[in-house]
């Protein structure tokens, strides 16, 4: 009998994800069994491009009495429900510097912080596909703007800011409680989990290496290619070689670029371009407007040495469809309580994704 030979595309195997420490399960012989699970109900846009009753839209009054200016381009105010304030008691001592059972094991943070709404655009039936690629750039000065200020107020006012996370969550399925485009800023006195992780990553394969880590990633993913998506000159986007979602993608600048801060304006037009191209990509995939959580992971305000050595821009793009505009993945058994699993292998996935047109948007052709 001759031995069988691995298959990458037909066998099961874990893969490494060097950012979080962690591991993926890979098992794409799944992919092939029959799916009878939940099925969501696909996006059909028909939204008007002024909906009197969204409280996001410019002139109209918010949920807490506030009225919106009729901004006329991308539009940032403060949470009117943020997750977290400014101004809040401290935590009461408690013999914190004690040594006993309850310190050690219930331990707890005061977080002080502000968040924001970020409307991409006064019209309320575009998304990030629909939009023109200069009107993108406008959305990419608001967050650069945006970070600047912040980092400003910190060292300047002394306010309580320390990481400011820019993302999206688009379509219900994602959990956007309304549709009009927009995006969100949380900024925090700490370094939020997943971030201080892929910063320990950094520092500690460079400690190692004697490298940057996606100076490594990035000359490998554009060597082999078979994972890559879309690149320019600035950027490139690929499927991670340890992506959890179906579709997952990640947006890495080619060069070493601390923060959103430190973008010229050639990189702000490559970002708003390519991002232009893969949400197209998206959408086009299966005809829908296609759903995702998406966000910035950059260096810290006010980054100390070590942090502005070990910080890379990238964005995330977390979407959930797996097989069709109606059928989506689940985190669940296993991937809870052992590890995350795909089906679909990272490089079917760019290849799907590679194929696609990123120029035209599926509606243009309706």
């Amino acid at each position: 009998m001759t031995a069988q030979q691995f298959d990458f595309s037909d066998h099961s195997h874990r893969r490494y994800n060097p950012l979080t420490d962690s591991w993926i399960l890979v098992s794409p012989h799944r992919a092939k069994r029959p799916w009878l699970g939940q099925q969501e109900a696909a996006c059909k846009p028909n939204a008007p491009a002024y909906d009197p009753k969204c409280y996001l839209c410019p002139g109209n009054e918010r949920a807490t009495g506030v009225q919106n200016p009729n901004y006329e381009s991308t539009y940032i105010f403060p949470n009117d429900y943020a997750a977290v304030k400014i101004d809040q008691p401290p935590l009461p001592h408690n013999d914190l510097g004690r040594d006993t059972l309850k310190n050690r094991l219930f331990k707890v943070q005061s977080v002080r912080g502000n968040c924001f709404v970020i409307c991409f655009s006064p019209k309320h039936n575009l998304t990030i596909p629909q939009m023109k690629q200069s009107d993108l750039v406008h959305v990419i000065n608001a967050w650069q703007k945006l970070y600047n200020d912040l980092a400003r107020e910190a060292r300047e006012d002394q306010k309580p800011f320390k990481y400011v996370q820019i993302f999206e969550n688009k379509g219900t399925a994602m959990g956007c409680s309304n549709l009009h485009p927009h995006g969100q800023a949380w900024c925090l006195e700490a370094i939020p989990s997943e971030v201080s992780q892929e910063l320990k990553s950094f520092g500690k394969y460079k400690h190692e290496h004697n490298a940057d880590l996606f100076a490594d990633y990035v000359k490998l993913e554009l060597e082999e290619k078979t994972r890559l998506v879309l690149e320019n000159d600035s950027f490139m986007i690929v499927v991670p070689y340890w992506a959890v979602w179906p579709f997952e993608t990640i947006v890495v600048s080619k060069k070493k670029i601390a923060s959103i801060s430190h973008f010229d304006q050639k990189q702000k037009e490559d970002l708003a371009s390519i991002m232009k191209q893969l949400t197209t990509k998206y959408d086009n995939l299966f005809e829908t407007s296609f759903p995702y959580s998406m966000g910035i992971h950059q260096a810290p305000l006010n980054a100390t040495g070590e942090e502005l050595n070990n910080s890379w821009f990238h964005m995330h793009f977390y979407p959930p469809l797996l097989r069709s505009a109606t059928v989506r993945k689940f985190l669940v058994g296993f991937e809870l309580l052992g590890e995350p699993q795909r089906d679909l292998t990272p490089e079917q996935a760019a290849e799907r994704l590679r194929k696609l047109d990123g120029k035209v948007h599926y509606l243009e052709k309706l």
